[in-house]
């Protein structure tokens, strides 16, 4: 008989708990961006007609690894989210405030 997966994780010793749960939150913080349309449940279709394209275009968008702020803020707008730009130090983060000022 199949066990519930929350049965099977309580099962587990604490600290590999604290590990499993420590990668999903960092693996939930890094997404390729065909993974955070799909995890707010749009499909390329949906995408292409928000941002006035056609599908392949969104395609081509998700698979590049170079492309413009502004290209990026706008898919990101229109998945209902906000796009941030923020450098990261040993000693301090800090948001580029121009960047979204485009």
């Amino acid at each position: 008989m199949a066990k519930k997966f929350s049965a099977l994780r309580e099962s587990m010793p604490k600290d590999a708990q604290r590990q499993a749960f420590e990668q999903t939150e960092e693996m939930l913080e890094t997404m390729l961006l065909q993974e955070l349309r799909q995890a707010r449940g749009l499909s390329q279709k949906e995408m292409a007609e928000r941002l006035n394209v056609k599908q392949p275009a969104i395609a081509r968008l998700e698979k590049r690894t170079d492309m413009y702020l502004s290209t990026l803020r706008s898919h990101i707008e229109a998945m209902g989210g906000t796009l941030d730009v923020i450098a990261h130090f040993n000693d301090t983060s800090v948001k580029i405030r121009n960047l979204t000022e485009l």
